[in-house]
């Protein structure tokens, strides 16, 4: 038995028949697949017409055929199992991967309500007051995969990726739950769906002598926690310039370096749903969903009806996955202590100080006059701009230099590297340098003392 409702009715109905249930989770699973083969060959094309080079162009029309025999040939590949692993958690670390990256788009809605079979059903698996937190559950669980799997491989590499992967999905995602917070504040709810009709109340605008209606889109009206959680998303799903787990020249593949065959794919297949969700995450919280953008709205009332709302929702997902991909073919990788700080030192307390400020404004809407409300946010502004010219530069520590190192060890100590890891330079290049400059370094080469 469902509940009826049009295509214009904001209520969304969950309580379907069992048959439409299964339909619709069938039909995620499907996308998710589909999307997951079509952004490897989507990420392979934009970085190749980036790098002025011919990406794949053999399997299929145009090559877009090339992940789906890849897909194909991962499970009937040999499969190569360290004698050191623990075979049962070996086994289950890329299974609880995959099944929290599929879990956490369970209630993501794709549309609004539509006709399916002549039933009134909402395009969404299911909804609850917190789906939101379901989403961060499914991220956080994510993590034991990631750090099992290296430590069930009884190799150090995957140990040492595992859990360097785990201490920078730990710490972006407590940046991107901070930036979630100053949405729960402006929508007043938890609900997926709830947050996407929040959005699509909208603002009246004024322009031409014609009353429209503009986008109440929450990366406007909270742009810093939208830039905040688009870098923390990126680090969260171990993308470049993030992908320091990854980092081959120093820990090989990473927390899956003893991974192949089927067990391999899974992995490869996880952290491709979870661009996907991540995008799909930010495109419902922060671009109004699977709602029509503001102009075309604006002049087509219905462009949001039904199953439109998947077209507009999988234009946006598409946009993020093609930053993704952009940011691949242009950052370098960063440095892992650069990273992590600027992680903790950086997006945390930024966010914290805008919510203290969403929190003020929000309380000072309800209860202070509006002329006071503006002179103390401007005061504040003012106040955080002087901060920012006048605080003092932090002066860099003086360098040492190698001698001065090795002067100071006590003697019989352990030859180590120095502290700021400068290589001496050879006596050769030294003295190469001195028989092309004689004069500069205070007469004839051969007698100067290198």
């Amino acid at each position: 038995m469902t509940v009826a409702a049009t295509a214009q009715d904001p209520t969304l109905p969950f309580h379907d028949v069992w048959w439409i249930s299964l339909i619709k989770l069938v039909g995620v699973f499907v996308v998710l697949l589909l999307l997951t083969l079509f952004t490897i060959n989507y990420e392979r094309k934009v970085v190749a017409r980036m790098a002025v080079r011919p990406g794949p162009n053999q399997v299929g029309p145009k090559g877009w055929l090339q992940s789906l025999t890849d897909g194909l040939k991962l499970p009937f590949k040999e499969e190569i199992i360290p004698k050191t692993a623990d075979k049962v958690v070996y086994f289950i670390a890329p299974v609880i991967s995959c099944t929290t990256a599929f879990t956490a788009f369970s209630v993501i809605p794709f549309a609004g309500v539509v006709n399916m079979f002549g039933h009134q059903t909402a395009l969404q698996l299911t909804d609850v007051p917190v789906s939101v937190l379901v989403l961060l559950a499914c991220s956080s669980m994510s993590v034991y995969g990631v750090v099992l799997s290296g430590w069930a491989s009884g190799s150090t590499y995957p140990l040492l990726g595992g859990l360097r992967s785990s201490a920078q999905m730990i710490s972006y995602e407590v940046a991107m739950g901070l930036s979630i917070v100053a949405v729960f504040m402006t929508a007043g709810t938890m609900s997926t769906s709830e947050i996407v009709k929040a959005q699509g109340q909208g603002n009246p605008v004024h322009i031409f002598g014609m009353d429209l209606t503009a986008p109440g889109w929450y990366a406007v009206l909270l742009l810093p926690s939208f830039v905040i959680y688009m870098i923390a998303a990126v680090g969260e799903t171990n993308r470049a310039p993030f992908d320091l787990p990854e980092a081959e020249s120093e820990l090989v593949g990473g927390f899956h370096t003893e991974y192949s065959s089927f067990k391999f794919a899974m992995f490869f297949l996880a952290e491709y749903i979870n661009m996907i969700t991540v995008s799909a995450f930010c495109t419902t919280l922060f671009l109004g969903g699977w709602r029509a953008p503001w102009p075309i709205t604006a002049f087509w009332h219905g462009a949001s009806a039904g199953y439109f709302g998947v077209i507009w929702f999988l234009l946006k997902v598409l946009i993020f996955l093609f930053g993704f991909i952009w940011l691949r073919a242009t950052l370098p990788r960063m440095r892992y202590d650069q990273f992590m700080r600027f992680g903790w030192k950086v997006l945390i307390p930024v966010n914290l100080v805008w919510i203290l400020f969403l929190s003020y404004v929000k309380v000072a809407n309800d209860n202070i006059a509006s002329t006071t409300k503006w002179l103390t946010i401007a005061g504040l502004v003012i106040v955080v701009l002087l901060i920012a010219l006048f605080w003092p530069a932090s002066r860099k520590p003086r360098q040492v230099s190698i001698e001065e190192q090795l002067a100071a060890r006590p003697p019989g100590s352990f030859p180590v590297p120095p502290l700021d890891l400068q290589v001496p330079p050879s006596p050769r290049a030294r003295r190469a340098v001195a028989e092309r400059t004689p004069a500069a370094v205070g007469g004839d080469s051969e007698t100067k003392e290198v």
